[in-house]
Parts: C-alpha cells; sequence; structure tokens
C-alpha cells in the first residue's frame, strides 16, 4: 500500500490525535511534536502549548531516545524548530 503524506520542507509531516511525527523513520532521527494544550479561537481549537522531541530512531529504549526536547506556544514555531533539528541532524550525521 503506497500512502502519500503532507510534506513540510522536505520532510513527512503525520498527525495521529494529538501527536505529530516530522522526518523519515528510516533517517537517525525524527521529530515528535505532542499537542498539550489548546485553546479555542472563533470555534477552532488552536494548539498553544506544544512539547517538541528530538528522537534517535535506531535506540529501543523510548526513554534513551529522546535526545532533545523544547517547549513552544504554536505550531508553527514547534515544526520550524523541528526542521532546524533535522538539518542539524543530516549535517552531523554526514560529517561523520
Amino acid at each position: 500500500m503506497n500512502q502519500e503524506f503532507f510534506m513540510y520542507r522536505g520532510y513527512p509531516l503525520v498527525r495521529k490525535g494529538n501527536e505529530i511525527y516530522y522526518g523519515y523513520m528510516s533517517e537517525p532521527f525524527v521529530v515528535m511534536m505532542q499537542i498539550v494544550h489548546q485553546q479555542e479561537v472563533n470555534g477552532l481549537k488552536v494548539a498553544d502549548k506544544i512539547r517538541v522531541y528530538q528522537i534517535a530512531t535506531k535506540e529501543p529504549d523510548p526513554v534513551k531516545a529522546i535526545t532533545k526536547t523544547s517547549d513552544r506556544p504554536n505550531l508553527y514555531e514547534a515544526v520550524d524548530l523541528a526542521n532546524v533539528w533535522l538539518k542539524r541532524a543530516e549535517k552531523d550525521v554526514a560529517a561523520k
């Protein structure tokens, strides 16, 4: 089954409930964004607190797999940070 994912700045962006995954699971790192709080704005729920985790995809222990964390006040800032983390991780892996 071939699925098309929403792409943002060259990486797939997939949401399941209050979790958003950004990046390729086949790469060394992926970023998970957890919507911690939402507020209603003009009848729409808008995320106003998002916890961002960089996760090593090859680490079997979920606690040890988390390599970076941060909180962001909106989805744009969370995805922007996630993109920076993934780009830096790519450069670090390429440099080794």
